[in-house]
């Protein structure tokens, strides 16, 4: 399966620009929350590890075949999805450290940083090329695209009226995870395996080999954490304003 050369470039880049703006914007949230700089040194550090980490495992098993599959294998790409989600999930729930950073990081960020969700226009480019199906590509493509441009929108609102705008920001997170929960079911649906309930020519098989599966196995994930962050601290910021 031929890959367009500009393919890596546009993934990589992308992803290492993701991890960067979100590095930069913990560092200043952490700043303008007046934690020492020790703390944020610390903490900026601990995050990077993390998240650097995790890219470089995806791209490894991604090399090493783990999540490409054919027509007469078991998917496993679930797994590598789920897992991280899990992960971020247990971490948002039960880690005071991680509580502690989402208190210091403003609402509007974590709606707007999402902005990245408009790369989403490769899909349609990939399409477009004969790359990837349509019954994958445009939900993905065109979710994709309303859910980050409308992010910086969503994140305005709350910034100039959080009393007010908390229903707009509950309603761009459920729709902006609503739309991943799409992607991945059609891709998987569409990706060659053992279980394909749909044949279609081209599959999805694309999604499951580098570059292009770090975004079901990275970006995904970490767009469903960040999600959650911001249900997260909407619900906390509820329950003050409940109890004030």
């Amino acid at each position: 399966m031929s890959v367009p050369d500009f393919l890596p470039y546009y993934v990589l880049i992308g992803t290492a620009g993701i991890i960067l703006v979100i590095l930069y914007g913990l560092h200043l949230a952490l700043a303008r929350a007046a934690w020492s700089r020790e703390e944020r040194i610390r903490t900026v550090r601990a995050v990077a590890f993390f998240l650097i980490g995790w890219l470089a495992a995806a791209i490894a098993l991604g090399n090493a075949g783990i999540f490409h599959t054919t027509a007469s294998d078991i998917p496993r790409i679930q797994y590598g999805i789920l897992v991280p989600i899990l992960i971020g999930a247990l971490l948002l729930w039960r880690s005071p450290l991680v509580a502690r950073i989402i208190d210091a990081v403003q609402q509007h960020w974590l709606v707007g940083v999402q902005l990245y969700r408009a790369l989403g226009l490769i899909f349609l480019i990939l399409y477009a090329s004969g790359k990837l199906p349509g019954l994958f590509a445009w939900p993905a493509g065109l979710g994709d695209i309303a859910i980050g441009l409308l992010a910086p929108v969503v994140a305005f609102a709350y910034a100039r009226a959080p009393s007010t705008s908390g229903g707009l920001v509950r309603a761009w997170n459920l729709f902006g995870i609503l739309d991943l929960v799409v992607a991945v079911t059609t891709g998987f649906l569409t990706a060659p395996s053992f279980v394909q309930p749909i044949v279609v020519q081209p599959s999805s098989e694309l999604m499951t080999v580098l570059p292009m599966v770090l975004i079901p196995v990275f970006l995904v994930p970490l767009s469903i954490v960040l999600h959650l962050a911001s249900l997260a601290k909407l619900h906390r910021s509820g329950d003050v304003m409940v109890h004030a």
